[in-house]
């Protein structure tokens, strides 16, 4: 099957006055139909940039060069109109922080409808039927009255939920999720990585799962690329991350959450001994 999205020798240089600084360098990767393709790196390594740099979300002080090839669409050659057509139809993001992509003074109901009347040809009394059937398809409770709530009145985790139901009821052939479970709390990141990997055994869609977290990336990600100070420095399936890595940075990733595991089984077993003492 072919790439539904191929970026070739993709360059990001900012330009500040009299100073440059090239931000990503020659960064490839493609992915395909049903697949998931992890993004992985820590603050700073140019995961996010990269995707911002496809989809044309960076001002005019950044050029970007090289090519992004969306069905058969150079996308760093496309207008700004037409980059924001697909944004909401054919490629959807789901973001780090749910609380940010919502309207604090708009009730829920209010900015999903305004959402699909924007990018759907739905009326009113099917946006209504479809909002309803997504809150139930995330298992969010109580639809009508979750409609009718605030974005403050909804947890962290509920507000993901609705953003990614949103993102998915637009029937988009690419799914990106920055950094999707670092503003939520263990057991929510759980529920989340469970709404990812049912979207990604039911549906057809194409994902990039961009995070620092080796453990989530795990879960969800066919295979994972491994990013550092603008550069890809490593890529493989997560077998090969885990245990056959000869980049230093990705081993330094890999030995950093072995170590967080390893101390949260210490803590554990301590507590069990506790228990049976």
């Amino acid at each position: 099957m072919s790439a539904i999205l191929k970026v070739e020798n993709l360059n990001v240089t900012l330009h500040h006055r009299r100073a440059s600084k090239k931000l990503v360098e020659n960064v490839s990767f493609e992915v395909r139909p049903g697949e998931c393709l992890g993004i992985l790196g820590e603050s700073g390594s140019g995961k996010s940039m990269t995707v911002k740099s496809v989809l044309g979300l960076l001002d005019k002080n950044f050029q970007v060069s090289g090519s992004a090839i969306f069905d058969g669409q150079d996308l760093l050659k496309e207008s700004k109109e037409e980059l924001r057509r697909l944004r909401g139809s054919r490629i959807t993001m789901v973001l780090q922080n749910p609380m940010t992509c919502f309207d604090p003074l708009y009730r829920i109901g209010n900015q999903m409808a305004e959402t699909f009347a924007t990018h759907t040809s739905w009326n009113a009394q099917e946006i209504r039927t479809h909002s309803l059937e997504i809150l139930e398809q995330m298992r969010i409770r109580n639809g009508e009255e979750v409609l009718e709530k605030y974005p403050h009145q909804l947890s962290g985790g509920m507000l993901q939920r609705i953003m990614i139901g949103i993102a998915m009821a637009l029937q988009p052939e690419l799914l990106i999720a920055d950094e999707p479970t670092t503003a939520i709390d263990a057991i929510t990141q759980y529920e989340i990585l469970e709404e990812f990997i049912r979207i990604k055994k039911q549906k057809n869609t194409a994902m990039l799962f961009i995070t620092h977290d080796l453990g989530a990336i795990s879960r969800v990600a066919d295979r994972i690329l491994v990013m550092n100070s603008g550069h890809v420095v490593d890529s493989g399936s997560f077998d090969h991350i885990l245990k056959h890595a000869d980049d230093p940075y990705t081993r330094m990733l890999v030995e950093k959450r072995s170590a967080v595991m390893q101390r949260y089984r210490q803590i554990l077993h301590g507590k069990e001994e506790s228990s049976h003492a």
